[in-house]
């Protein structure tokens, strides 16, 4: 309803219908049931109040409850307006007491309490995805806890470790992910309605029993504030921007370590897809679609900061929100969950892993930390000597080709002092599984050191589903308590 006759003498042109109502209605449609529960809300205060007579009260919940179940014949148009005024067209036509839908109230407060709504409800899927997610990698990691591998920088081999140490790496980017959407909910599950149109309203408003039937844990306090949060949907884009780059790192590492040159990593051939004209590639296809959506989400954050860009009372900074966000937030759920099945199914070559150490180039640093605690150099004299055997003995096969006499000969051409390190000793320096062992501090990859982190992993990402469970529970209780509420004014 357009409420032309009022303060508009007639309808809106075809153009307007095209250009925008079109759209507005579009970015609306998720926001459906979540409007509807807010509706009754609504109703049901405004009975409470004594503002909605009884009868007309009671018509109304029963013709809301009918919408609510998506009838067929709720067919969207365009012309009718936006998600709002659709709604109220339909019930017009089948309950004279819709006059009572909008007491007290503007259609951007049912829309932002339904956008909120609909917002929290994908928060706690993606949360609970997230944490299955790191639960795969998790599980990876812990199978592959002693798999050697070399690690890299710049893409050159740089020391040892095992593949769990390594993939375990990016489960602690999710952890930070789930903390700062946990943080988002707190701001996120908290309820705009019952503020009137910029100041409060006239009428009484329940904010308090408007939040409980509605199930949020908390009020936007201040009326105005409630009205035009233009943070928000920055601080969920900004999020789940964060989520996605986390995940874009793994994805690209993978197509890296998955190609044949390092060979290191084999996607299952359900995460791969087939070329069309060369026949002996697999691409890497899911990884590929996770590194491209990272790139798209940085474009919605930048659009959801742009549109915030506006006067404090204009509605423009969010009706490309309202649909945008909501997908943006499902887009990065299957993402997450994806990139989880990725993990689960991919395969690691331990015999091409240990071949890539089998040079000894990855254990220069160890042998040059090995020559401070045995053979009385600092750490500068080191790292020249090392650096000058790992340069000459390229061509001879690397560092796990030269003898304890080899080294005492550099270390006597470059200072003039030979350096004399025991033959085992030298060998132990240069032994991959010796070098992981070493590595026994808090975080390292020595096997105790790992065991730890692989335990809180574990405990983390099970607490954070715990904890999405608990509050999806909480809001499935209050939906079901208004529903009931709401068909006990209904007669029988």
């Amino acid at each position: 309803m357009l409420e032309v006759g009022g303060r508009l003498a007639n309808g809106p042109s075809e153009r307007l219908i095209r250009a925008a109502f079109r759209k507005e209605l579009e970015e609306q449609a998720a926001l459906f049931d979540a409007m509807g529960l807010v509706d009754l809300a609504h109703t049901l205060v405004m009975m409470e109040a004594g503002i909605v007579p009884p009868a007309a009260g009671g018509a109304l919940l029963g013709a809301l409850l009918a919408l609510q179940n998506h009838p067929g014949d709720f067919v969207p148009d365009a012309a009718r307006g936006d998600l709002y005024t659709n709604r109220e067209a339909w019930l017009a036509e089948r309950c004279a007491a819709v006059v009572w839908l909008g007491a007290g109230r503007a259609r951007r407060e049912a829309t932002t309490t339904a956008f909120l709504m609909t917002l929290r409800m994908g928060l706690l899927d993606l949360a609970e995805t997230l944490a299955a997610a790191g639960r795969a990698i998790t599980a990876k990691a812990r199978q592959h806890r002693a798999t050697l591998m070399p690690d890299y920088t710049y893409l050159q081999a740089a020391q040892p470790t095992t593949f769990g140490h390594y993939l375990l790496g990016f489960a602690y980017p999710l952890q930070r992910d789930l903390a700062r959407l946990r943080s988002l909910y707190e701001r996120v599950n908290r309820s705009p309605a019952g503020c009137g149109s910029t100041n409060g309203s006239r009428l009484p408003q329940d904010r308090e029993r408007l939040r409980e039937l509605l199930g949020f844990d908390g009020l936007v306090i201040h009326a105005r504030d409630a009205m035009w949060q233009t943070d928000l949907p920055i601080e969920t884009a900004a999020v789940l921007t964060a989520i996605l780059i986390n995940l874009d790192r793994l994805a690209e590492d993978l197509q890296i370590l998955s190609t044949e040159e390092f060979a290191l990593v084999e996607l299952h051939d359900s995460h791969a897809r087939a070329s069309k004209i060369m026949p002996q590639k697999k691409n890497p296809f899911a990884l590929t679609h996770i590194r491209g959506l990272a790139n798209s989400m940085i474009g919605t954050l930048t659009v959801s900061a742009a549109a915030g860009r506006t006067p404090s009372g204009q509605p423009d900074n969010r009706l490309p929100l309202y649909g945008s966000i909501p997908r943006a937030v499902t887009d990065t759920r299957e993402a997450v969950a994806l990139m989880g099945e990725v993990v689960e199914f991919m395969t690691f070559d331990e015999n091409r892993g240990q071949s890539l150490l089998a040079d000894g180039s990855a254990l220069a640093t160890d042998l040059a930390e090995v020559l401070v605690l045995e053979g009385g150099l600092d750490f500068r004299q080191a790292h020249r000597l090392v650096g000058y055997l790992a340069r000459q003995t390229r061509a001879e096969g690397g560092l796990n080709h030269i003898t304890a006499e080899v080294l005492a000969e550099a270390a006597e051409a470059m200072s003039g002092d030979r350096v004399m390190l025991p033959e085992d000793v030298l060998r132990m320096a240069l032994d991959p599984e010796a070098a992981i062992a070493a590595r026994a501090t808090t975080g390292g990859a020595a096997p105790e050191a790992l065991d730890r982190l692989l335990e809180d992993c574990v405990n983390d990402f099970a607490e954070a589903r715990l904890w999405a469970g608990r509050h999806r529970q909480r809001l499935q209780t209050a939906e079901a308590a208004l529903l009931k509420t709401a068909h006990g004014f209904i007669p029988t």
